[in-house]
């Protein structure tokens, strides 16, 4: 979903930098209280942001300007909350974009939006409301549709910047989201199966930290 440097109109990478902006001050003072209240949290943070940079790196070539991969926000949502994500995907879009050419920094407002406001917010709503349904399959749907809200942002800003000369706005989402469908569906499966995992085991080997976080007690005792 990394929009390309320069891809985007100058006013439309504009806005969503706009928009992304309240999102990732909220989410500085969120890590604060965080780290403040809870120190011996902060491996489990570096945890979150470090499957998020390692699996947003794997990208696949997908519509012209963009690609697919995993996003990985689903952990950090679920185990921290979406306001933590919006800095820890700033920060994961920033370095990728300087270090891996893997998006840009005139677009990194959009990206921003999609992957670390928008994926998260998805993650964090979807493992609250499917808590019931047993810890495992609450943090598979929560990662793998984060992963799909992230892919449908991303079309509909493709959409907005470039509409279709017949169809305009709605069949340029149309033909965005059915590209980006052929490869993100089984993307968003195997990044919900992932992350699954990767709770599985800290909740085996990180009870305490997982205990002082959202997550809390009641999750780790489900299955």
């Amino acid at each position: 979903m990394h929009i390309m440097e320069g891809y985007l109109p100058p006013l439309h990478a504009a806005a969503w930098m706009v928009a992304a902006a309240p999102f990732v001050v909220a989410g500085v003072r969120r890590i604060r209280r965080v780290v403040d209240d809870h120190p011996e949290t902060k491996l489990l943070l570096a945890t979150s942001g470090a499957f998020a940079f390692v699996l947003s790196a794997l990208k696949i070539p997908s519509v012209t300007g963009s690609c697919s991969h995993p996003t990985g926000v689903g952990l950090g949502a679920v185990l921290f909350g979406p306001n933590a994500m919006a800095v820890l995907g700033t920060i994961v879009l920033l370095f990728q974009a300087l270090l891996l050419a893997h998006g840009g920094l005139t677009t990194l407002g959009a990206n921003v939006f999609s992957m670390a406001i928008v994926g998260p917010w998805v993650a964090y709503g979807v493992w609250r409301l499917a808590a019931g349904l047993g810890r495992s399959f609450a943090v598979f749907l929560a990662a793998a549709l984060g992963n799909l809200a992230t892919y449908c942002t991303t079309s509909v800003q493709l959409a907005l910047a470039f509409p279709d000369p017949v169809t305009g706005f709605g069949g340029a989402l149309a033909k965005f989201l059915s590209i980006f469908a052929i490869t993100q569906v089984p993307l968003a499966v195997v990044e919900g199966i992932l992350t699954v995992v990767v709770v599985n085991l800290l909740v085996q080997y990180s009870r305490d930290e997982l205990s002082a976080l959202a997550f809390g007690t009641k999750a780790m005792g489900a299955k």
